[in-house]
């Protein structure tokens, strides 16, 4: 089963969470990680064409050209300084997907992720897809339900103020 959630709570998804959350639904089948130990770049390849109809630019490679850059900073003449890398952006939608396989938790890459999108110039709204269950060296972890936790203690301990309008987790 698909699962997502929201952040903040207390805010409605914008429609394009929901769609972004419709086209992780539409190749569920595929790629769950009950079934599946797809790497991360073969989830994006399977969701790739969904998120591409709703605006999407979708990283097709490993190439320069392939690969999506999000400007974070801007040199002399307004020319681009500083980029990161986003699996997915939507320029007008000012939104981000990163896409996660193994080491989303245990290696804390969606918190990399998260700062990322935070610096990215006119990005507001960040979607991360992690597994549902990861399953190495004999430990079973339950991703979805750890960044989750993650979220929701940023969240709750209304420490930090965000860029970011909202924050969608999905695990697949």
């Amino acid at each position: 089963m698909l699962n997502w959630a929201y952040f903040p709570r207390s805010d409605k998804p914008t429609n394009l969470a929901t769609a972004v959350v419709k086209a992780f639904e539409a190749v569920h089948s595929e790629i769950s990680s009950d079934a599946y130990s797809h790497q991360s770049n073969s989830v994006l390849a399977y969701v790739a064409p969904h998120l591409a109809e709703l605006g999407f630019r979708v990283e097709t490679g490993k190439k320069k050209d392939q690969k999506v850059h999000v400007p974070v900073l801007y040199g002399n003449n307004g020319r681009v300084a500083k980029a990161f890398l986003a699996d997915a952006h939507h320029v007008e939608g000012r939104f981000v997907v990163e896409v996660e396989a193994g080491r989303g938790v245990i290696n804390n890459q969606f918190l990399k992720d998260f700062f990322q999108a935070c610096m990215m110039d006119e990005v507001e709204y960040l979607a991360i897809a992690v597994r549902n269950l990861y399953e190495a060296a004999g430990m079973r972890n339950r991703d979805f339900e750890s960044v989750v936790t993650w979220f929701e203690t940023l969240y709750a301990s209304r420490r930090l103020e965000l860029p970011l309008k909202g924050i969608l987790v999905l695990g697949y």
